[in-house]
């Protein structure tokens, strides 16, 4: 029994470098995936610059880290900005748990490591580790695409409009199971626009 005043068995505190090691887990996670099931981007060649702008997330197995998470999202907006050097600002918005709810926003940095198609990337959360960024699916207009790690622990299925229909969705969906995703894991995201004030 501890008396106030008195001390307790001692907390640990994280150091720098433990913290660094536990942030890039789930990145080293999806980058380090060998096997040959792999999932692997579309050979399909990306136009970068016709790529970035605005897109709305509908879907997603969502991350859901006590340190990170876009589990609860609504509203979910993935941006992207080519720079000069070829990077590319990229910046999720969404809103936690309701409409109303507080916006989170993560702001990786992106990388395209296959320069044939531009359709593998690798996006930086924290330096110096990068994450396997992977554009499984984009429709021959721009208007809907599906991103992707190798390892299939996260989706993102995302369109130009927050309002697709639930057959262009259903496509989608298939062409998600096709390339080995569990579709019991992928979750719907709610959008509703414009957002309240």
């Amino acid at each position: 029994m501890t008396t106030a005043g008195s001390v307790s068995s001692p907390v640990r505190v994280l150091t720098p470098a433990a913290l660094l090691v536990m942030l890039s887990l789930p990145m080293l996670m999806a980058t380090g995936c060998s096997t040959a099931d792999a999932l692997r981007a579309t050979d399909k060649k990306i136009d970068l610059p016709r790529f970035m702008g605005d897109w709305y997330v509908i879907g997603s197995i969502p991350i859901d880290f006590f340190f990170v998470s876009e589990a609860g999202a609504h509203n979910a907006v993935e941006s992207y900005a080519l720079n000069e050097d070829g990077s590319i600002d990229t910046r999720y918005r969404f809103r936690k748990d309701s409409f109303d709810g507080p916006v989170k926003s993560f702001n990786p940095t992106g990388f395209v490591y296959n320069t044939e198609t531009n359709a593998e990337w690798r996006m930086q959360f924290l330096w110096p580790f990068k994450s396997a960024y992977l554009i499984v699916y984009l429709a021959d207009d721009y208007s809907s695409t599906i991103i992707g790690v190798p390892n299939r622990d996260y989706i993102w299925i995302m369109a130009r409009s927050p309002d697709i229909s639930e057959e262009e969705y259903q496509k989608l969906l298939d062409i998600s199971a096709a390339a080995g995703y569990d579709l019991d894991k992928i979750v719907r995201i709610p959008h509703q626009w414009p957002e309240p004030e």
